[in-house]
């Protein structure tokens, strides 16, 4: 049984949480795509772990893998798992042989270009981890992977293939001196080389590289339950997102079989579930048609006297909601839901469940808004334009509900879906209705204890 966790809409929904909270049938967890600009916060046990490359399942003492689609930070992941056992915990996390690397000159690239970019307001909103110069690094065949850090003369050689092209990048493209830069040694094929062997000898001695298709598919056929978490959200998926402003890999469902080696009907096979957000919000440049606050207040039709009331609203919101960053703690952007683009992320991924998380966070207002369709040059349309520029011009037509009271959500975890507020339900039931897919889960606050479970996927 496989079950495949992706995000609806701009990364931010709470994927983490509902790893968590299906994580007790769950075997193994495995990520199949982005790297440690991927943040996500489980709570387990009263303690609250802010991740951005272990699996969210190896807290709850699930197998982690790390598929083929990724790209890992060794720094990060090391680091990450010497927290996690200095707090008691055993993780037990493998990584694909076929996984790319993240090498210090991916990083310092990603901020060269992105401050080039800012300099004639191109920038995407990167999170500077060098994500992407990995990605295409892997697309250009000059990558790093996992699996040969364990082999020192084909490290060395992929070094020295490689190490000279970015030098050269820095200094004759973007006219830097590398010795000036704050990290040097990025650029410096025997310190790489020493840095990355001392990597590929831990994970030799932790024996935790495998080949994730074959890793994979023996447990599915020795009958475990994998599950199957994706990074960031369907918006921002390079083939399907509104591109540039998008990650470099698939965080689509799609994405989880090339991103793992297993076959498109494995995944298929199993449960799809999205997760949603009860409002919207994201990190960087981009489209939201239905935002509150900045761009509205240029929006036709809106006065001065509504946009401060939005910019209102949109910081209540994001107060309420912890709406910063989880890598980068940059202050989120916050709209209200957006149908047109879950009608989109519904059709790309194929759900067949939606867990609705932060409910609670809108409660209390009077009046609760949904971008219920675009308005694009004088026509109604039902979904994301494929350009981003065309998104760019669309305006969110909006449908109202009467909002919800505030009310003691632990009681309602326990008690189950019919304690939810009726308010609260019949924007729900909207919502899927709308889509066509039915509520498997509703988060009403951030513990794995603070969640209304409607269906279990595994039963």
């Amino acid at each position: 049984m496989t079950v495949t966790i992706v995000g609806s809409q701009l990364g931010d929904e709470g994927k983490g949480g509902v790893v968590d909270v299906y994580g007790d049938p769950a075997d193994v967890v495995a990520r199949y795509q982005g790297g440690d600009n991927a943040g996500h916060t489980v709570v387990h046990d009263g303690e609250e772990y802010k991740l951005s490359l272990v699996p969210s399942g190896a807290v709850r003492g699930k197998v982690g893998v790390l598929g083929n689609g990724c790209v890992v930070n060794l720094r990060t992941l090391f680091d990450e798992l010497n927290t996690l056992q200095e707090k008691g915990l055993d993780p037990d996390v493998r990584i694909a042989e076929r996984a790319h690397a993240i090498l210090p000159f991916h990083r310092v690239l990603d901020g060269i270009e992105e401050d080039v970019k800012s300099e004639s307001d191109q920038e995407v909103g990167t999170t500077g981890r060098g994500i992407g110069p990995t990605y295409e690094d892997k697309a250009g065949r000059r990558g790093v992977r996992i699996g040969d850090l364990l082999d020192p003369d084909v490290l060395r050689e992929r070094l020295e293939y490689v190490v000279p092209q970015k030098r050269a990048l820095v200094e004759e493209v973007y006219d830097i001196d590398v010795d000036d830069l704050d990290d040097p040694d990025a650029f410096d094929v025997d310190a790489l080389y020493e840095e990355f062997r001392d990597f590929g000898e831990r994970l030799e001695e932790e024996n935790m590289t495998v080949n994730a298709g074959t890793f994979l598919s023996d447990a599915i056929a020795d009958g475990q339950n994998v599950m199957f978490e994706g990074a960031q959200g369907t918006l921002i998926d390079i083939d399907h997102g509104n591109y540039p402003y998008v990650t470099s890999s698939n965080p689509t469902a799609g994405g989880a079989a090339t991103g793992t080696g297993l076959g498109p009907g494995v995944v298929g096979d199993g449960e799809i579930i999205g997760i949603v957000k009860a409002y919207l919000t994201r990190v960087g440049s981009g489209p939201l048609p239905t935002e509150l606050g900045g761009v509205v207040g240029d929006t036709p039709g809106y006065d001065e006297e509504t946009e401060g009331r939005n910019e209102d609203l949109a910081t209540y919101i994001r107060d309420e909601g912890g709406e910063y960053g989880t890598v980068t703690g940059r202050p989120r952007r916050v709209g209200w839901l957006d149908l047109p683009m879950l009608r989109h992320a519904t059709r790309a991924n194929g759900f067949t469940g939606l867990a609705v998380n932060h409910i609670d966070v809108l409660a209390g207002l009077d009046e609760v808004q949904v971008g219920y369709t675009y308005e694009l040059d004088g026509e109604e349309v039902r979904t994301i334009p494929s350009t981003t520029e065309e998104w760019g011009r669309c305006e969110a037509n909006l449908r109202s509900f009467e909002g919800w009271p505030e009310v003691d959500w632990s009681e309602v975890a326990d008690e189950g879906y019919d304690a939810i507020p009726e308010n609260a339900r019949t924007y729900l039931e909207f919502i899927s209705d709308e889509l066509d897919v039915p509520i498997y889960a509703v988060g009403v606050g951030p513990g794995r204890e603070e969640t209304v479970v409607v269906e279990n996927p595994y039963e």
